[in-house]
């Protein structure tokens, strides 16, 4: 008994630690990936068909499993309770879904006013594209594992991702065409053509089935169990986000290291930069306009201030091949968000 006691004791100590240190973690990741990219290259192209597996044709790889992963976490953690209880009070839940949806676009479009004045037209329209590619996209399953660390509120956090992953399909065309309106030439047709092409299977198979699959393993275990479990998950997590952030970023941040354009660079860090601060400040006053609890404020920041860049950055290279500088503001964006949940993390705790 005194043993276990102590191996849990030590366990806390790593997880509290990791957990002081993550951001400089997250920093590394960054720096690693523009000096030395190959491996997380190579994280990113090793895939196979679930055919290997299963009669049902769906492409496999690291990331996506990593994904699943944090979702799987953040469902065995979630307390079932919590989850019933946020049904009876649904107005955070609703504010928190039109939000995500209303404050980015506002954004976008107060943005293609002002970049008018910028030198380079080219440039506008792939800072433009690239803000649609962020707000499109669901919130960020990663928002669960800060939730998670940060003990906030794990239901309202899994609500979140799962209803605006649920709601893709009319969102994600909604947001690119309505961007596709606000920019010209190439870029505008393939917004409107990227309007047609939805993401809903892939999100649904790495976001709501493991998440639901934990939330299933969770009733199945029993509530000492999930606590009992819960140093090693925030551990696991903290690992997975750093690598998600690592193969992410050594799409593009190689080249901007290689070939930097640093005024192009500066207005993309200060207009996402901008949107990131808008979004996390959204949760916060949203919150306590709603009166919510630290819990629910803290798991309102996280998720309207974090995107689902990972998918992102996937459809992009895909479908906007012959654009690559419009991976840019997602990575940008990436990088700052985790920046912004380390801060609101250290605040709520």
């Amino acid at each position: 008994m005194m043993n276990m006691r102590a191996d849990s004791s030590k366990i806390q100590i790593i997880v509290s630690v990791i957990h002081h240190y993550f951001i400089y973690i997250i920093v590394v990741s960054y720096v690693a990936a523009a000096l030395w990219p190959a491996m997380g290259l190579k994280i990113r192209s090793f895939e196979f068909s679930s055919r290997d597996l299963v009669p049902v044709q769906l492409n496999v790889s690291l990331p996506t499993m990593m994904l699943a992963l944090l979702l799987f976490n953040a469902g065995f953690a979630a307390r079932t309770g919590d989850i019933k209880n946020l049904l009876n009070r649904p107005k955070l839940l609703v504010s928190g879904l039109a939000a995500n949806i209303v404050v980015p676009l506002a954004f976008i479009a107060a943005m293609s006013a002002t970049l008018t004045l910028w030198h380079n037209p080219q440039e506008v329209q792939q800072i433009l594209v690239g803000l649609a590619l962020i707000a499109s996209m669901p919130i960020a399953g990663a928002s669960t594992a800060w939730s998670q660390n940060a003990n906030g509120n794990l239901a309202l956090s899994l609500a979140l991702v799962l209803l605006t992953t649920l709601l893709s399909p009319i969102v994600t065309p909604f947001v690119f065409h309505g961007v596709g309106y606000m920019t010209i030439g190439d870029y505008s047709e393939d917004l409107h053509e990227l309007a047609s092409r939805g993401a809903f299977a892939f999100l649904g198979a790495w976001v709501i089935l493991p998440t639901v699959l934990g939330l299933a393993v969770n009733r199945l275990a029993g509530q000492a169990r999930v606590v009992a479990a819960s140093p090693y998950l925030k551990i696991a997590n903290m690992t997975v986000l750093a690598l998600l952030n690592y193969s992410n970023a050594a799409l593009a941040l190689p080249n901007v290291v290689a070939r930097p354009d640093l005024d192009f660079l500066g207005a993309i860090l200060a207009i996402v930069g901008g949107l990131c601060f808008v979004m996390f400040g959204a949760g916060y006053g949203l919150s306590r306009a709603l009166s919510a609890s630290r819990a629910d404020t803290a798991s309102m920041m996280f998720g309207l201030g974090m995107n689902n860049n990972g998918a992102a950055l996937v459809l992009a290279s895909m479908a906007l091949a012959e654009h690559p500088e419009v991976m840019l503001p997602v990575i940008f964006y990436n990088l700052i968000q985790h920046f912004a949940a380390s801060f609101v993390d250290r605040a709520v705790s």
